[in-house]
Formats: structure tokens, C-alpha cells, sequence
């Protein structure tokens, strides 16, 4: 039976964010980083393989494509290069989503606290806010480092929400792929969706509570939103 998208709590304080795809056009870039570092491992594999399973770690990723148990010294040998491949080629040329400052400006200034929740490993987490323009506005931040399945597993969320020391009741995820939401909603913790990491079939955002373009489409709405309506039947 079809799951109803569960909606923020009244009492929201806390949302939790994806970065990749979600704050940061990175998703592409990460496909070819993980097609460059197979290639230099010998493995052949297309962009239009890896494509759709970015929003997932290489826990997921590396099983799926090439069969290779993650904790395998290979697996791992490939995790490097591709993290390098990303860090230092692909990230220098990278650019926020549109509003994506915007949308957090406004989440801080209504009191939200706003928490990383993410499948990087977290020298990349400190890089993508940097190039992203909004480390100031983070106030914590949770990684691949800190769980030991990465999405659509819960593991990140239930870390975020740790560090947190927030409830899922009283929080929201806001991410661009369907394992940000099943991550989400495995955590029960409700997901508001963005389409601006290239998934534009809202089938595959079922379990959201609502899906919107991109940040500044969101942002737009937020009264409406969500998020804006979790804050106003708080103030009541």
C-alpha cells in the first residue's frame, strides 16, 4: 500500500539538507568523476550508467556498477581517485542552485536550524558549502562519515538528527534525489523535494510532502510551502 507523504510537525525547528544537486549543480560532475576513476581502475562503465544512482554513496554505488564490496582495498583505491577527480576538476567549476543562499537566508531568519545531511565524506562536505557560498549559514553538519549506509538508508538522517538533538517530529529534509526522500522517510522524517538534480519525474518523488523546481522556486512558495506552513501553525 502507497505510503501519504508525511508533512512537517507544527513545531519545525530543524531542516536537514542534501547538498549535491540540492545547494550546488554538482550532480553531473559527480557522474563523471565516478566514470574517470572506474576508467583509471579498469572498469568501462557509461555516464548513462552512473547517472541516475548519484544521491546514493559508493557503498551503493560501486556494489551496483562493477559488483566490488565497498570495503574492498579496490573499492576503496576508486573512492579516492574519484574524490580527487571531484575535488580538484569538477568542483572549481561548479555554481549554487538558483536561490539557493536565498532559501537558506530565509530559513535562518524564520529560526530554523539547518543541519548537512549527506552522502559526501566530509572534506567534500567543507568544500561543496564553501564553493556553494553558505558554510556561514550552516550551523551543523553530518556526512558519510558518521553513518555506515548511505541513502536511501536512513543512516545520515538518523546522524543528522543526533548531532542535532532534534526529533524527527520536529524536523524536515530538503533534497533533489528519491533516495534523499526514502532516506527521509525510513528516518520518519518528512521530505520536501527539488527537481533541480535532474529528476523531473515526480513518480519518483511520491513520498515527498511537496517537490518544487529548484531553491528559489521553493523560496517563492514558502509561505505556502511546507515548511512555511509547519512555522506559521507554530506561531499560533
Amino acid at each position: 500500500m502507497a505510503q501519504t507523504p508525511r508533512k512537517p510537525g507544527p513545531a519545525l525547528r530543524t531542516v536537514l539538507l542534501d547538498i549535491d544537486g540540492t545547494l550546488i549543480d554538482s550532480n553531473d560532475a559527480h557522474a563523471r568523476a565516478w566514470v574517470d576513476s572506474l576508467a583509471a581502475h579498469g572498469y568501462v562503465v557509461s555516464f548513462e550508467q552512473v547517472r541516475p544512482l548519484i544521491g546514493k554513496g559508493g557503498d551503493k554505488i560501486l556494489p551496483e556498477l562493477v559488483g566490488l564490496y565497498p570495503e574492498s582495498g579496490e573499492a576503496k583505491r576508486m573512492s579516492e581517485t574519484r574524490s580527487e577527480l571531484f575535488l580538484h576538476r569538477e568542483l572549481p567549476t561548479l555554481r549554487a542552485t538558483r536561490g539557493a543562499r536565498a532559501l537558506l537566508e530565509r530559513m535562518t531568519a524564520e529560526g530554523l536550524e539547518l543541519v548537512v545531511a549527506t552522502s559526501a565524506k566530509s572534506d567534500e562536505v567543507r568544500a561543496l558549502l564553501e564553493q556553494t557560498g553558505v558554510s556561514d549559514l550552516i550551523q551543523l553538519s553530518s556526512s558519510s562519515d558518521d553513518a555506515d549506509r548511505s541513502k536511501p538508508d536512513p543512516d545520515i538522517v538518523q546522524a543528522a538528527l543526533r548531532l542535532s538533538g532534534s526529533q524527527a517530529m520536529h524536523s524536515a529534509m530538503l533534497g533533489d534525489t528519491p533516495y534523499d526522500v526514502e532516506s527521509a522517510a525510513r528516518a520518519r522524517v518528512p521530505a520536501v523535494a527539488l527537481r533541480c538534480g535532474g529528476w523531473w519525474d515526480d513518480d519518483a518523488f511520491a513520498k515527498a510532502a511537496a517537490i518544487y523546481d529548484d531553491p528559489a522556486d521553493l523560496l517563492a512558495h514558502f509561505d505556502e510551502s511546507p515548511l512555511g506552513m509547519a512555522l506559521a501553525r507554530s506561531a499560533r
